[in-house]
């Protein structure tokens, strides 16, 4: 049931990989990049692999069983490997559905004319080292295949979370500003409040300290006397004559 294998930086043993069988029947991805392979003599019947990762390995030709293990491979990266002929390429003929081959860091892309003379001899290619023959660059791989898309979709929906978060952090502290600005408004009403009853109750006194100067000083005595609940002197003597 295994349809992706990476083997990258495992050690093959002379050259080959041990495991690696025809019981991998499923297998689509296939990657062993930097494991001193020499050629790919011993790669297992893989009727349904489509993209075969081998850079970085020591490969120098021996192509031709790849349309013999590997007939409906559609990706094939040589990259880094030890090809320096545009005829080493020429088994690659053989797979009719190859449409991507990657050829990075090899001899064989030091040649002149080097690009127009593998899309003559390989038809079926539409891009090589991720150009086409009208130099345009290859889309992205299957975001699906790689889970790139889905890294993306977390990451965008993670920084969506982030704004939405300071955003909410803005609008508490606002509020809280709108707050603390209506609670100083109210104090200094109230100081003003305060401040105003406090000048009309010394004024209410002040009046009426006046109105007593006013009176005549023995008027003046009596009302004191009325305030403070005793009884003139005079109205005793009236009393006691009574």
């Amino acid at each position: 049931q295994v349809k992706e294998l990476v083997l990258d930086n495992c050690r093959s043993d002379d050259g080959k990989v041990v495991g690696l069988s025809s019981d991998f029947e499923n297998l689509e991805f296939l990657s062993m990049i930097n494991i001193n392979l020499l050629s790919v003599s011993n790669l297992p019947k893989l009727n349904k692999l489509r993209k075969l990762e081998l850079s970085d390995n020591r490969i120098s030709g021996g192509l031709e069983v790849l349309a013999e293990r590997t007939p409906n491979l559609t990706h094939l990266n040589l990259s880094g490997n030890k090809i320096k002929d545009i005829n080493t390429l020429e088994p690659l003929k053989k797979l009719p559905n190859l449409h991507s081959l990657d050829l990075f860091n090899c001899e064989v892309t030091m040649l002149i004319n080097y690009r127009e003379s593998v899309f003559t001899l390989l038809p079926q290619l539409t891009y090589l080292d991720g150009f086409d023959a009208d130099d345009r660059e290859a889309p992205d791989s299957d975001p699906e295949a790689d889970g790139d898309g889905l890294e993306d979709e977390y990451e965008n929906g993670e920084e969506d979370d982030d704004d939405e978060e300071d955003d909410l952090d803005e609008e508490v502290i606002d509020d809280e500003e709108d707050e603390d600005d209506d609670l100083e408004g109210e104090e200094e009403e109230d100081g003003v409040d305060d401040e105003e009853e406090d000048e009309e109750e010394d004024g209410e006194d002040d009046e009426d300290d006046e109105a007593d100067d006013d009176l005549p000083q023995g008027e003046k005595r009596k009302r004191n006397l009325e305030d403070e609940g005793e009884e003139d002197p005079e109205d005793e003597e009236d009393d006691e004559d009574d």
